[in-house]
């Protein structure tokens, strides 16, 4: 404001800026958000309609990105799983299960091809979908591939 203001126009021109704040405040605010439950719904849908090349009904924008990554890592995990007695590989990934029986781990979490790994050796182990792991919060494929398709006895030529 300019310092030479009349003190009544500075007080309207306060109180102007106040009340926009406030609308803009309460515009911003969704009264109505989505739970976790559905969000996780939504997502799952999403990662299956894009691993089965399907139209891709299901992607919010919200949702979409993380779906494109559940599809990549299921990708991943069946080329890696890959072997003669099954050539499709499989969607099966083993991760550390959240702490105290909680439904979602506080930290993220790696998920790995096999229980058997050195990594998961001693602790308590999840086991599902690459969608299902995601939901517990193991939201990245190990670095490891190869460590752990030999681990795995997921070997070349099998």
């Amino acid at each position: 404001m300019d310092k030479d203001m009349d003190p009544k126009n500075k007080k309207i021109a306060g109180g102007i800026g106040a009340a926009l704040a406030v609308v803009a405040a309460l515009l911003g605010v969704n009264f109505n958000p989505a739970s976790v439950e559905q969000y996780t719904e939504d997502m799952n849908a999403c990662a299956e309609q894009i691993k089965t090349g399907k139209a891709t009904t299901a992607c919010s924008p919200d949702v979409a990105s993380q779906a494109q990554e559940i599809a990549r890592d299921s990708a991943a995990i069946a080329e890696a799983t890959r072997t003669v007695t099954n050539p499709s590989g499989q969607d099966v990934v083993y991760w550390i299960a959240p702490e105290a029986g909680a439904s979602k781990s506080s930290e993220p979490h790696v998920f790995h091809l096999c229980a058997e790994v050195s990594p998961l050796k001693d602790k308590t182990v999840n086991k599902g979908t690459v969608t299902e792991a995601y939901a517990q919060n193991a939201i990245r494929i190990t670095k490891q591939i190869e460590m752990e398709r030999k681990q795995c006895g997921f070997v070349a030529g099998q």
